[in-house]
């Protein structure tokens, strides 16, 4: 699979449009950054993945050589992801991340987007009845995901 990586920031456009109050599941806090991987395949669309201090499940790449690792659960969270068209979403400055973080990151790369486009494909498959997951592993694994908020990116009627 071809794509392209970087690392940055979900733009002011993108929190007004997608306000805490009606996408309650997204990782916007006010003063917070929405520090996220960003990848871009040949889907049509950009897959933000958010840094995370503290994940509590294993729907994410969870690191395991960094200093807040080491502390708690950080990683990169597949369930937040934000499904992004409009590149007026992405804004490339002042994105930080620690530095252990982002090389773990950038020598799991493979594996990272492997895995989230399986997430997000075992999520429209499921929808779509292409393949039904159980009710209790869907839940588990999609009951406070993000994807439902980005139907019409995935091509799925509502």
């Amino acid at each position: 699979m071809e794509y392209d990586v970087e690392i940055v920031l979900l733009s002011n456009k993108f929190i007004a449009d997608y306000p805490q109050n009606k996408y309650p599941e997204l990782m916007i806090k006010q003063g917070r950054p929405y520090s996220c991987l960003i990848v871009e395949t040949h889907y049509g669309y950009f897959i933000c993945i958010p840094f995370r201090s503290s994940i509590p499940h294993n729907n994410a790449y969870i690191f395991k050589n960094s200093v807040r690792s080491r502390r708690s659960r950080s990683g990169l969270d597949y369930s937040k992801v934000v499904l992004i068209k409009d590149a007026d979403y992405i804004d490339s400055s002042n994105a930080v991340v620690d530095k252990d973080e982002y090389n773990e990151t950038f020598d799991n790369m493979q594996r990272i987007v492997r895995n989230v486009t399986e997430y997000i494909e075992d999520y429209v498959n499921h929808i779509n009845g292409t393949n039904v997951l159980h009710i209790r592993d869907f839940n588990r694994k999609y009951k406070f995901s993000t994807l439902p908020y980005f139907h019409d990116i995935l091509g799925i009627e509502t």
